[in-house]
């Protein structure tokens, strides 16, 4: 009775320790990405991190950027780019490192040897669920980096964006603040128990006021700090899947993309729609990873379109 009791017990340890190893090797599990609080920004990827998740490489620097480690000024013989922006700018776990836009992006500058530059190189200052004032934070709190060029990538929703919060940090499961001990218990965390609901983020999220006046206050101030610095400007906003067939952009979308318009106008800013590029594609659900995140297909349209931009204000 014993022995086969001590049989079954080391059958049941050989099957966690396996599911454990191949939960880890094979998807990534139990080493996440973890952020950390800033009073202003909300919340940041830690600095330092480099992890795996379902095969695709992902690595956060030393300035929490989902990019390699830099020097603060760059050479002079090297052009610098900063995308600032949210989950669709960093990528996320479906992406790896070099299919993200920023990566894809450098390697078509540095083919098409912008302006008199020998070396190029595109920084990725974005986290998940980032609005248009968490980017201002981040810029006001790090600085531009001595970059050229200033691309800030938004979407629809982030019109609406509510104000930073550290809340999520540790209490959302999107937004782990250490590592969980086993693979396991990070599975049963993410797609088994339910997130505990955060009573203050839903009054966060009910935000009274202009939020898209907010907003767009938020990115006139991004300009003016990236104008100061003597560098270019660059807007881009890429729609919802929704947005570019039926039932397309809402009434209240619809109002607010004609005041994003005509604030660049009045600004003179350099502003990319993705929604009419995209809607001339015959498959737009190609280029989708879900209803608003791209996959690797629609990062490559996004920086093909973006370099053409950068390229006309660079030279």
């Amino acid at each position: 009775m014993k022995v086969a009791l001590f049989g079954l017990l080391a059958v049941a340890g050989g099957l966690f320790v396996a599911m454990e190893l191949g939960l880890r090797s094979l998807f990534g599990f139990g080493n996440p990405l973890i952020y950390i609080r800033d009073e202003d920004i909300g919340y940041l990827l830690a600095p330092n991190q480099r992890t795996r998740r379902f095969g695709n490489r992902i690595e956060i620097n030393e300035y929490s950027m989902r990019s390699g480690p830099i020097n603060q000024t760059p050479a002079p013989s090297r052009l610098r780019v900063l995308l600032l922006g949210d989950s669709i700018a960093n990528g996320g776990w479906w992406t790896d490192q070099t299919q993200t836009i920023s990566s894809l992006l450098m390697n078509s500058l540095a083919v098409a040897k912008a302006g008199n530059y020998q070396e190029v190189e595109v920084l990725n200052a974005s986290t998940n669920s980032w609005g248009p004032r968490n980017e201002l934070a981040y810029l006001q709190k790090f600085g531009n980096f001595n970059a050229q060029a200033l691309v800030l990538l938004i979407n629809t929703d982030d019109l609406f964006a509510t104000a930073p919060t550290s809340l999520v940090v540790g209490c959302d499961r999107n937004y782990p603040d250490s590592k969980p001990p086993l693979a396991i218990i990070e599975v049963l965390q993410r797609y088994v128990f339910s997130s505990k609901p955060i009573p203050e983020m839903q009054r966060l999220n009910n935000e009274d006021g202009d939020r898209v006046g907010v907003n767009l206050e938020a990115m006139s101030k991004i300009l003016a700090l990236t104008q100061q610095s003597n560098s270019k400007f660059l807007l881009v906003m890429t729609p919802l899947l929704r947005e570019i067939g039926s039932p397309g952009s809402r009434d209240y979308e619809i109002t607010a993309r004609q005041r994003l318009r005509d604030f660049t106008e009045s600004q003179q800013i350099t502003y990319i729609d993705f929604l009419p590029i995209f809607q001339e594609t015959t498959k737009e659900q190609d280029l989708y990873q879900d209803h608003i995140h791209l996959n690797s297909q629609g990062n490559l349209l996004v920086s093909q379109v973006i370099e053409r931009s950068l390229l006309e204000i660079l030279i």
